[in-house]
């Protein structure tokens, strides 16, 4: 499923994310950046222990931001570790959407072409899969009509049936919304 915005493609694939083939992936990280299950844990299993010592310098970043690492192993250049809200910690979904829009903003920070998302939060912090997908589309959906950037390809890379499913419906409610149709909502 794909929809463009200007000069970008937005594209949703199942699988994976440690195998695109991109200029940086995004992790779906906490904010003390301890690369243990779900993503992170992918990640650091595909990209050896050097990303995490990585993280260790860093040291954390607080909910709804992002910063970048190199890659390890991984076939891209770069890891971008979004930290997504919690559910029950309050203003969720404006810290999904500075997580998303922190992640976008380092892509155009190191000049590349091309990133990969997780479905940020939907895992073990709780955040439902369906508000991922509307929250993370528009917010990236706005990124890219607001001028120039690097970006010409993101990607949603999300791991199963029930995400991917719910982020096809919603990117494809972004492309009626965007069209002017009236029987498309993002809310």
């Amino acid at each position: 499923m794909k929809h463009k915005i200007g000069k970008t493609l937005i594209t949703l694939v199942k699988g994976d994310i440690t195998e695109c083939r991109v200029d940086a992936i995004v992790n779906a990280a906490n904010s003390v950046l301890q690369m243990g299950g779900g993503v992170a844990g992918a990640i650091r299993r595909a990209g050896g222990e050097s990303i995490q010592e990585e993280c260790d310098r860093i040291g954390g970043t607080p909910v709804g931001t992002a910063v970048v690492t190199t890659a390890g192993r991984l076939p891209v250049r770069y890891v971008i570790h979004a930290v997504g809200p919690r559910m029950g910690e309050g203003d969720e979904d404006r810290k999904l959407e500075d997580a998303t829009r922190s992640s976008l903003a380092l892509t155009d920070k190191h000049k590349l072409r091309s990133v990969a998302l997780p479905a940020i939060s939907s895992g073990i912090f709780g955040y439902p899969v369906d508000r991922c997908a509307r929250k993370m589309l528009a917010t990236t959906a706005d990124y890219l009509a607001k001028g120039e950037h690097s970006l010409e390809k993101v990607v949603f890379c999300l791991y199963d049936e029930k995400t991917y499913a719910e982020f096809g419906e919603n990117l494809t409610n972004l492309a009626r919304c965007r069209a002017g149709r009236k029987d498309a909502s993002l809310e």
